[in-house]
């Protein structure tokens, strides 16, 4: 069986390329409208929530990463690669249209959201059991103990990017299937 040549369509740009600029426009090969379009402001929420538990497990767990084990390496090793991968996308989508159309055609972008979904929601099960098994005895013992509401906040907010990164893959997968 003979199988023809595949076609890649790439949609033309919507929206006004570069930044305004008094009376003209300035950086024109920047896409600066993906990053308020539905799927740029999906992936500036994985990134700055993934961040945000990025910085606070590395501001507020560190000292208590040896008692809550492999469920803060587990969670810091989640966040660290998903967000260098969406930071990596969303470079790529402002600076090329045509990425930004083919790579959503792929099934790159539903298999990466799929399995980040997955591990933030699996990273924050993990951790929410650690921190209330380890961290709250000390919490409720030691006054001013910073790491317990910190890594509850954590485990929260993973759970949050969790659920976002599964809205980004259903997404993904209506955009790579052609359904609209």
């Amino acid at each position: 069986m003979t199988r023809g040549p595949t076609i890649v369509r790439v949609a033309p740009s919507s929206g006004a390329r570069g930044i305004k600029c008094c009376c003209c426009r300035c950086c024109e090969c920047l896409n600066i409208g993906y990053l308020m379009s539905q799927h740029g402001l999906i992936k500036l929420a994985e990134a700055l929530l993934g961040s945000l538990c990025q910085s606070l497990l590395v501001k507020y767990g560190m000292s208590e990463a040896s008692s809550m084990g492999s469920a803060f390496h587990g969670f810091l090793t989640t966040a660290a690669a998903c967000v260098l991968t969406t930071s990596i996308l969303i470079a790529c989508y402002v600076l090329s249209s045509n990425s930004q159309h083919l790579i959503r055609q792929s099934i790159f972008e539903c298999t990466f959201n799929s399995v980040a979904c997955f591990m933030y929601l699996s990273a924050s099960s993990y951790m929410g059991v650690a921190v209330n098994i380890y961290l709250y005895p000390r919490y409720a013992l030691v006054n001013m103990y910073a790491a317990y509401p910190a890594m509850t906040a954590v485990y929260y907010i993973g759970v949050v990017v969790g659920i976002i990164h599964g809205v980004d893959a259903y997404i993904s997968y209506k955009y790579f299937r052609g359904i609209r």
